[in-house]
């Protein structure tokens, strides 16, 4: 392994310590007190602050901020801080926040995680290893998640609450409970077509005429007592002398995940 590159444009705290072979880019910055292991990478405009200390070959993306203060009103600047695991994956804009003197001073991360953009730790909580946190994927303080876990997209975790291992959230679940091991936790999805999008059609100039052929099949496909295949044939039957329904039919006769109805 050879010694740290830094590049001249990057900031690197004094007390800072470095492993072999650590990469800092250009306009990133590495604060007081952070240790890093051998083998990290900081992209340009990443910021990893302190007290924190990491493993080997973490990788930090453009914009995060990693060990950055508590976001809480109590903070007074207390010596708190972020321990992390080897081989995390931190991608833009990723925050993890360090512990609270209330909550035990600490925010620890496993090894091996993988924080999509936009994902956040709030300070307190514990993360095992092997966890995916898929975009926008937000903790509150003092949550527990054990290894193996997935937290899908857009979901918020209540402050407190615990994920068991191998749990895996679907997207824009909220979650303000423990969630066992081994479950699977999805909110009731309740997305419907309300029809024709008539205003952005108008403001691009489609005629009255194209409009009505449109709303006639919406309503073969929405509102009738048919069924996709039935409203389908029906509107090849009534409304083939419209391109617009014809575009519709094949769109909806290639869709391999169903359509929104």
């Amino acid at each position: 392994m050879t010694k740290p590159e830094i590049h001249p444009q990057a900031t690197v705290a004094a007390s800072a310590k470095l492993g072999k072979g650590v990469q800092v880019s250009a306009f990133a910055v590495v604060g007081e007190d952070v240790e890093l292991g051998d083998g990290c990478l900081l992209h340009g405009h990443a910021v990893v602050r302190g007290p924190s200390r990491f493993g080997r070959n973490n990788v930090f993306h453009p914009f995060c901020v990693i060990g950055g203060d508590p976001q809480d009103y109590t903070f007074r600047g207390e010596r708190v801080e972020l321990v992390a695991g080897d081989g995390n994956i931190f991608r833009e804009y990723v925050t993890v926040s360090r512990g609270t003197q209330k909550g035990g001073g600490k925010t620890s991360l496993g090894g091996d995680n993988f924080f999509l953009a936009y994902s956040h730790i709030g300070h307190d909580s514990q993360v095992g290893s092997h966890t995916l946190f898929v975009n926008g994927a937000t903790l509150a303080g003092h949550v527990t998640v054990e290894d193996f876990v997935t937290i899908g997209a857009f979901c918020p975790v209540h402050q407190f609450c615990r994920i068991g291992r191998y749990a895996y959230i679907g997207a824009s679940t909220v979650i303000t409970q423990d969630v066992p091991p081994f479950s699977k936790i999805v909110t009731e999805r309740e997305t419907k077509s309300f029809g024709i999008n008539t205003i952005g059609l108008e403001r691009n100039g489609f005629s009255p005429e194209r409009l009505q052929a449109l709303k006639r099949a919406y309503r073969l496909l929405l509102r009738s007592k048919l069924n996709t295949s039935q409203a389908l044939a029906e509107m090849k039957k009534t409304l083939s002398d419209s391109g617009d329904v014809k575009e519709l039919i094949q769109f909806i006769e290639s869709a391999e995940r169903g359509i929104v109805k």
